[in-house]
This record gives C-alpha cells, structure tokens and sequence, in this order.
C-alpha cells in the first residue's frame, strides 16, 4: 500500500515512513486536483481531513479523524489493514526516500556517542539525513509497537 497524506497530517505521513510504508505529503497550497490526480496515477491511498476530497477519491480515499498523530494512526489502522511493522526505519521520515546503509562518511557526521552504538546506521540518499538507533528511534518503535496491536483489519 502507497499513500498520499495532505499537508495536515505531517505527523501521520512521518509515523506511516517510520513503519516503512511509501507515503507522499501534499505540499502546502497543493490544489485537490493535484491530489487526486497523483493518488490515482501512482495508485496511491489519499489520506485527508477534509469530507469532501475524501469522497471524491473514493474507493481509495480515507477520512481520517482524532487530533493527534497516534489517534489518526488508530483511524487509519481500523479503516484499513496497516502494519505497523512493515519494514521499520527504511525510509526517510523527511522526505520519503528509502535508506541505504550509512558509509564511513555518513557515520564520521554522527555525533561520536551515536557511533559508539551497534546501529544500524542508514543514511538518506537524498536529503544526506543519517539515522541511528538513538532515543528518539526507541520511542517511535514503541510507538510503533502500540500501534501494531491493534486488531488487523479482514
């Protein structure tokens, strides 16, 4: 599954990356014909607030409701059958690029304490972001794990 969130649900399109999942974040001020028109091209689910736009990409649009990123994961998990266990930390959360294994170069920017762990290390092939298993991986993954215990969908 493929997504394609608008602007207002950042933090879902970075939870439903972290899970490992393709997800296209609408820029600021992107028109909805845009949007529908990128979902239907790249067979993407269209993720939104918005009733409207949600209808008119039906079957493959989701209302989202709850405020609050882990709400409108829940939502989105009760409407459609999410892993949240997908392939964890293989893209980037900021751009949406799949990671590659870091390279001495990658690991030589990282903070010495964070090359000190037993990694895995990635690195962003297009925004250079390095990623290791530091605290803010561990919190997301228990995020993810909460997540993933919801019943899955039929």
């Amino acid at each position: 599954m493929r997504f394609l969130c608008d602007e207002m649900l950042l933090r879902l399109a970075r939870l439903l990356r972290a899970a490992g999942y393709d997800t296209y974040l609408a820029e600021g001020g992107q028109r909805d014909a845009e949007l529908l028109a990128i979902a239907r091209a790249e067979n993407r689910v269209l993720v939104t607030r918005d009733r409207r736009l949600a209808g008119e990409a039906h079957p493959r649009g989701v209302l989202v409701q709850g405020r609050g990123a882990y709400a409108e994961a829940e939502h989105l998990a009760a409407a459609l059958p999410i892993d949240w266990r997908l392939a964890p930390f293989t893209r980037c959360i900021v751009d949406n690029a799949p990671l590659r294994h870091a390279d001495a170069a990658d690991i030589a920017r990282m903070p010495p304490e964070a090359r000190e762990r037993p990694g895995p290390f990635r690195a962003c092939p297009a925004c250079g972001r390095v990623y290791w298993p530091g605290s803010h991986v561990r919190r997301l993954s228990e995020r993810l794990d909460r997540l993933a215990q919801f019943p899955p969908q039929a």
